[in-house]
């Protein structure tokens, strides 16, 4: 009989979609819950029970370490503030679990190393959250990318159009729009799933040429960044973030390329034109009215209210966690993947900071 795997989560802000997800997951076991703040430990249990998915012998742990301790737990999820990541991540693998860490998996990419030769010595699974891999549209774009059906792609964008609110970083102790535990603003924190989808999509980066600014926010990092990012293949896209967008807009993600264009607004499917060699007109049209009927009635959130975010994507990465263990296969993204959009991100920050284009070896 396959073992039910024991799931704990740490963290009890977007922590709590991983709560949930574990709740529900087929093969695993919500056993505990910890966070520093007693009022967010008691709402999840509130949620939970509201869901009809509490766990009766539910364990809530107010200290890390000692949850640690505890033998039931198979998996920790680690939802802490961004610059803690690695820290826990790698004291839960010393405590003999595997790890599942929020994006970004850390804001500096030598410490998602240090997860990564963690993992190695322990022999653990590591996994990270880039959930927007499983946005259902993104399956028919990666794939039309890689069969070349835009032919040379040559350009795109890639913009992260958000508005969050003053409040919003000043919750939770303001760790938001801090370098040392934010790791930067509207990029490191909102726009790090679009970068991780900009790369996975269109593959090494050549170069980056970037400027930010605070634009209207009372915080230490960028609420805006712009800019070209150069790839090895030869496309030149246009990289967006801010979070000043009122009241809150989508994130566009365009390709385009010798043979067609693509346009996704989040979830959402805006445009499909493909041009296949000796399609008609009316062969082109007819295609992407098909398209546009399976992916285009998706509604995105998030670019407006941080609670909004869909939960389907959190729940496939619990899922694949908890298979990845039961099955010993590796999770959907490890740490030397995750490593990719954060070093993108950093070259941002650098090249803002000197006024030069960052180069890629």
């Amino acid at each position: 009989m396959e073992k039910t795997v024991g799931y704990a989560v740490v963290g009890l802000g977007v922590g709590r979609n991983h709560v949930t997800a574990a709740a529900d997951a087929k093969g695993g076991k919500l056993v505990a819950v910890c966070d520093l703040r007693q009022d967010r430990l008691d709402r999840m249990v509130n949620i939970l029970k509201e869901r009809g998915t509490y766990p009766e012998d539910l364990k809530l742990y107010s200290d890390f370490d000692e949850m640690l301790k505890d033998p039931e737990i198979d998996v920790v999820s680690v939802c802490t503030p961004s610059g803690t990541h690695a820290e826990l991540a790698i004291r839960a693998l010393n405590a003999g679990k595997h790890v599942l860490v929020e994006k970004p998996m850390d804001i500096e990419v030598e410490r998602i190393l240090e997860i990564e030769k963690a993992r190695v010595r322990t022999g653990l699974k590591v996994g990270g959250i880039f959930q927007n891999r499983r946005n259902a549209v993104m399956e028919p774009v990666k794939k039309a990318v890689e069969n070349g059906d835009l032919g040379e792609i040559f350009t795109g964008f890639f913009r992260v159009n958000w508005h969050r609110t003053d409040e919003y970083f000043l919750e939770s102790g303001g760790w938001r729009g801090t370098w040392a535990m934010d790791g930067g603003g509207s990029l490191m924190n909102q726009g790090v799933h679009t970068v991780d989808i900009m790369q996975w999509l269109l593959g090494d980066v050549a170069s980056i040429r970037s400027e930010t600014r605070i634009i209207n926010h009372n915080i230490e990092t960028e609420d805006f960044t712009n800019s070209i990012v150069k790839f090895k293949s030869g496309a030149i896209v246009n990289l967006i973030s801010t979070t000043c967008a009122r009241p809150g807009f989508g994130t566009d993600i365009q390709l385009t390329g010798t043979k067609g264009s693509i346009h996704v607004d989040a979830e959402t499917l805006i445009r499909w034109c493909i041009c296949r060699d000796g399609a008609t007109h009316e062969e082109i049209v007819a295609e992407e009215r098909e398209m546009l009927a399976k992916y285009g009635a998706v509604k995105s959130t998030g670019s407006a209210d941080p609670t909004a975010i869909t939960l389907r994507g959190h729940a496939y990465q619990v899922q694949d966690m908890i298979d990845a263990v039961r099955f010993d296969r590796d999770p959907m993204v490890g740490p030397m993947e995750a490593t990719k959009a954060v070093r993108i991100i950093n070259a941002v920050y650098e090249s803002a900071r000197t006024g030069k284009e960052i180069f890629f070896d």
